[in-house]
């Protein structure tokens, strides 16, 4: 359980407050401005009372979740869905069209095979990813009314490729609806902003250096917005001299091949951000940028080993390389 706390003296005497805790597998913090602290301890128990429910509902993990439900009836049965539930369906409806198949959220067959938690990952041979690739494919999907149905047994859905992306969204909307005008939510790395922190005009999100774990390669200034960084670099095992790293893409069934370390992204909204920065990284440096840059509102940038390479208006964000 969090705690309310409030940040140096200075950010105090304005009223700055930040609540940290664990959620979605990561770590969660999310600074604000209260008028008062009653205030700002309701806002806290609204946002995690949230999230709580939030990854109850729609983790893979949790056997009794609405996840949980719908994979284990797939081939079998429908499952009746609420509110909640149907707007996520329909963003998954959206994010599908518009990045013409790339964001696909029934997947985890192929996350199941390619286990990169297990102690000792190995490569699943070809006959096993085909057999996984016939279960993937969101247009099997079937949704009438209420209800969603997986038609074929050993399909699943996964919501982790934008959970947390929406989840930030939904918090700083919290925060808008409370009339919260300086916030920062940023879970496991994926931010958004609004406004500036006491002694600044903009908030500074670092982005991390694939080449130097824990430090930033880029620093960013926004006041209005989010970032969203998708990489290849921390997760990954090697097998007779190549390279795997997590992100599947499941046009073919195996990892990313694009020489792509990381892709990051900002955008007006979070689950945008979180979305385009993951494409970019299944397209590679040329196509995940031009794919950027058509986004309205969107800047971005890419990293490979020979270097970093940002949309035109990228740069106007970064105060720090």
């Amino acid at each position: 359980m969090s705690e309310l706390s409030r940040l140096s003296p200075a950010e105090c005497s304005k009223g700055m407050f930040r609540v940290s805790f664990q959620a979605m597998g990561t770590a969660c913090e999310v600074a604000y401005s209260s008028p008062t602290a009653r205030e700002a301890e309701l806002f806290r128990r609204e946002v995690m009372a949230w999230v709580d429910g939030f990854e109850k509902r729609y983790s893979r993990y949790l056997p009794d979740s609405l996840v949980g439900r719908v994979n284990a009836a797939a081939g079998r049965e429908s499952v009746e869905v609420n509110e909640e539930d149907l707007r996520l369906l329909d963003l998954c409806d959206g994010l599908h069209f518009l990045t013409e198949g790339l964001f696909d959220p029934t997947t985890l067959p192929l996350s199941l095979l390619w286990d990169f938690k297990a102690r000792d990952p190995q490569v699943p041979d070809e006959g096993r990813i085909a057999s996984a690739l016939r279960l993937v494919g969101w247009k099997k999907v079937v949704r009438e009314g209420n209800r969603i149905f997986l038609p074929e047994e050993g399909m699943g859905l996964d919501f982790g490729g934008f959970g947390k992306e929406y989840a930030v969204d939904r918090a700083l909307e919290m925060a808008m609806a409370r009339g919260i005008e300086d916030v920062l939510v940023n879970f496991g790395g994926d931010v958004r902003v609004l406004g500036s922190p006491p002694d600044a005009p903009a908030w500074r999100v670092g982005v991390e250096d694939p080449n130097r774990l824990g430090e930033p390669g880029l620093l960013l200034a926004l006041d209005d917005g989010a970032v969203a960084t998708s990489g290849n670099y921390r997760r990954f095992f090697e097998r007779a001299g190549r390279r795997y790293g997590h992100l599947l893409d499941h046009r073919t069934g195996y990892p990313t091949s694009s020489e792509c370390l990381s892709a990051t992204v900002v955008a007006g909204t979070c689950l945008e951000a979180g979305v385009l920065a993951t494409c970019s990284l299944l397209e590679g440096p040329r196509r995940g940028l031009a794919s950027i840059e058509r986004f309205f509102g969107a800047e971005g940038c890419v990293r490979t080993e020979s270097g970093l390479k940002w949309s035109k208006g990228f740069d106007g964000q970064v105060v720090e390389k």
